[in-house]
């Protein structure tokens, strides 16, 4: 037996599923753990408890006397409310950390009054970032690793660096830092370091803790982190190429090169399958592909548009709709779409001149194009069954879920080749009949519109494009892959921080 099968690895997060989902950080901190723990390597997960958390629907309840405990927070003490439970359907250990009002009221990050983030995020995730390093003092056995998802818990490899780097129950325990989203960095004043209990003589330029006179959450996890991972490789090197995708943070990254892992996410099978997806109208699969057109038939119905004779290929899209997502490459290119012998359906919300977009689009082209501004969970997994190809134009995507959905349900997918993306779709030659998708290199909405148009042509060719649904549905994008690397970068951990036995 391992030094894994008996310490735990805890996991850091601002959102999980099932518990609290605003993004795909959610589905990576609900699936990574049920696979790790299938490979005996079992896991803690550690998120804020938002009132939004349905405490009583997963079996929640307030820990006990050994886990109350209050953290020091300027020149006030605060109690922490702790709650317990397990994620559904395993054994998987969940504590949710709450108290001092930061995560009792609506919403996650933003208000939803204002639709703006809240203005003490700062102090909301620095509360978080100490009580949970408060609760892993006291979790028995001691952990193996801390593993820390995005710039919300940036701060706890910093603490484990400076307050509690004498601390003997920290001391020896290694942390990963994943980056999910290098745009979003949480910036905030100095002020939280020393509110924080981090000393200021830690904060001076170029500093971990300093970036253009304000403290970098993102920055401070990169740098204090043993080890850092990104959600695929080209993600990996795209963020230490320039500032077009570092933001600002391309040289530490690349200083930090030899210890930057980048690892694509994966899908959960039992959920994202159409052989046995209680979602969609008729379930389907390589062998038997009768379902599909059933579940297309069906989409278009739901959506309001006509079912056209002839194959007229089906465009689905399913994203926040804003512009890193490549909407401003679709908002040009709409009319060249909508000319085109095909129709598209798009389920999202985001910003409000891409609402307005499609809305206008939907209403000029009442036959071809559909929209619902919501987020559907039953409506997504019925595009991803129902649609004939997917299209994810992102600017920059540090990994991508829908691709992988679509591919596994026979949705072609047009994507642009960046990120992850790049990683996981490989364009279709027509040569050798080879390839799982269609992509563009350069982010212009002509070379994106080539791709849409290659993707039309092999579309009208019924068999060859049966072949190449059969190949994407044929893909292994699951998380044992992916999740068995992970495990390499906790024993790396171990490594770097001596190995042995924890007392």
């Amino acid at each position: 037996m391992s030094d894994l099968d008996r310490n735990p690895i805890v996991m850091f997060s601002a959102e999980g599923a099932p518990f609290v989902k605003v993004g795909g950080l959610a589905d990576v901190v609900g699936a990574l753990p049920k696979v790790l723990e299938g490979l005996g390597a079992p896991v803690i997960i550690v998120l804020p408890a938002y009132r939004t958390i349905a405490r009583e629907k997963f079996g929640l309840r307030p820990a006990g006397a050994e886990l109350a405990f209050a953290v020091r927070l300027g020149a006030a003490s605060v109690p922490v409310e702790v709650w317990q439970g397990s994620v559904p359907g395993t054994a998987i250990q969940a504590y949710f950390l709450g108290g001092g009002g930061y995560f009792d009221r609506d919403g996650v990050y933003d208000d939803p009054e204002t639709k703006e983030g809240y203005p003490d995020n700062m102090e909301r995730f620095a509360f978080f970032a100490k009580a949970g390093l408060e609760l892993v003092r006291r979790l028995e056995p001691a952990p193996r690793a801390i593993h820390c998802h995005d710039s919300q818990t940036g701060l706890i490899p910093g603490l484990l660096r400076t307050v509690y780097r004498d601390d003997p129950r920290l001391a020896g325990i290694g942390s990963l830092f994943t980056i999910h989203n290098l745009a979003y960095q949480g910036l905030y004043d100095p002020e939280i370091l020393a509110w924080s209990g981090i000393d200021g003589s830690h904060f001076y330029p170029t500093s971990p803790f300093e970036f253009w006179g304000k403290v970098n959450f993102m920055k401070v996890g990169i740098e204090m982190a043993d080890l850092i991972s990104t959600v695929s490789q080209t993600y990996a090197r795209e963020i230490q190429s320039g500032a077009e995708f570092g933001y600002g943070l391309e040289g530490i990254l690349k200083r930090r090169a030899g210890d930057l892992f980048g690892i694509v996410n994966g899908i959960e099978l039992e959920v994202w399958n159409p052989e046995t997806d209680a979602l969609i109208p008729a379930n389907f699969s390589t062998a038997d592909l009768s379902g599909k057109p059933v579940c297309k038939s069906a989409l278009l119905r739901t959506m309001g548009l006509p079912q056209r004779k002839g194959r007229v290929p089906l465009i689905g899209i399913i994203s926040r709709l804003a512009d890193q997502k490549g909407f401003d490459l679709i908002g040009e290119a709409m009319e060249q779409i909508a000319a085109q012998d095909l129709q598209m359906v798009v389920l999202g919300t985001g910003q409000p001149k891409y609402h307005e977009l499609f809305q206008q689009f939907a209403s000029r082209y009442p036959d071809k194009i559909a929209v619902r501004l919501a987020f559907d969970n039953g409506l997504a997994h019925q595009i991803e069954a129902g649609a004939d190809m997917f299209l994810m134009p992102s600017k920059y995507e540090p990994c991508g879920l829908n691709q992988l959905y679509s591919l596994r349900y026979g949705t072609i997918p047009i994507v642009r080749a960046t990120g992850g993306l790049a990683d996981t779709i490989s364009d279709y030659d027509i040569e050798r009949d080879r390839g799982t998708g269609f992509a563009f290199k350069n982010y212009a909405a002509a070379d994106m519109m080539a791709a849409i148009e290659r993707a039309l042509i092999i579309f009208a060719d019924s068999e060859r494009w049966r072949r190449l649904m059969i190949r994407a549905m044929e893909q292994d994008w699951s998380w044992e892959g992916s999740a068995r690397q992970y495990l390499k970068l906790y024993r790396q951990l171990n490594q770097k921080r001596g190995g042995g036995e924890r007392p």
